[in-house]
């Protein structure tokens, strides 16, 4: 009972970073055989794993076709990334008079390590990125302490977090996602919501203009002009 509870708690993590991390790209069919024995495990933690991030929204159950990395249309990103654009900066404006010296210690330390392994060079290290943007996010939505916000914020989010593959940045683009983390950290220590609010604001449309550009491409399409206030708050 526990080996096989571990067994399939291993195969869920690993096939969530897979997804997460750009390895299984979205629209990609997930094989039952093939991701068992990818994993080196049998077809039943597998089939577990593929329910709960089709539960998850990460995964979808196709029928008569099996399950495949869940893909969304230009549109729905585009209205996905509104919604965080509506919540994020609210929430991170929250979390301003909540933060204590070692909160601002803590986020300061996970984006210098962004800096670290994100910018260009011989150390970059895009993978590592992933899990450190995470955490940053997230620790700011826990001292926002704000449950409805947060509640609605994790129903949004999950289209970029699928498609959030910081190998689609360019170099500059890539940059400015670096530099809002020091940002906001900065705005953090001076206790100024606003500032928070704006940075975060401008970090969402940097990363809106990535993705829906990237889907665009991926759709076979040409890429669609930037939103005018996306360009802005770049």
């Amino acid at each position: 009972m526990t080996r096989s509870l571990t067994s399939a708690g291993r195969v869920l993590h690993a096939l969530r970073e897979l997804i997460l991390g750009g390895d299984l790209a979205p629209g990609a069919r997930l094989g039952e055989v093939e991701l068992a024995d990818r994993l080196g495990v049998s077809r039943t933690p597998v089939r577990e794993a593929l329910s709960r991030l089709a539960a998850e929204g990460i995964v979808e159950m196709v029928p008569n076709r099996g399950a495949r990395v869940a893909t969304w249309t230009v549109a729905e990103l585009e209205g996905v990334f509104d919604l965080r654009s509506a919540i994020e900066p609210q929430l991170t404006g929250y979390a301003v008079p909540n933060v204590t010296p070692a909160d601002v210690e803590e986020l300061d330390d996970l984006a210098h390590r962004m800096m670290d392994v994100g910018c260009p060079g011989p150390d970059q290290d895009l993978d590592a990125l992933v899990p450190l943007n995470r955490a940053f996010h997230d620790r700011l939505v826990a001292l926002a302490d704000h449950p409805t916000l947060a509640t609605a914020l994790a129903g949004a989010i999950h289209p970029p977090i699928v498609l959030r593959n910081f190998h689609a940045y360019d170099e500059a683009s890539l940059r400015r996602s670096l530099a809002h983390h020091v940002e906001i950290v900065a705005a953090l220590r001076a206790g100024d919501p606003m500032w928070a609010r704006a940075v975060m604001t401008a970090h969402i449309h940097n990363a809106r203009a990535v993705m829906v550009r990237a889907a665009t491409e991926a759709a076979g399409a040409e890429p669609a002009a930037a939103p005018p206030r996306s360009e802005e708050a770049s």
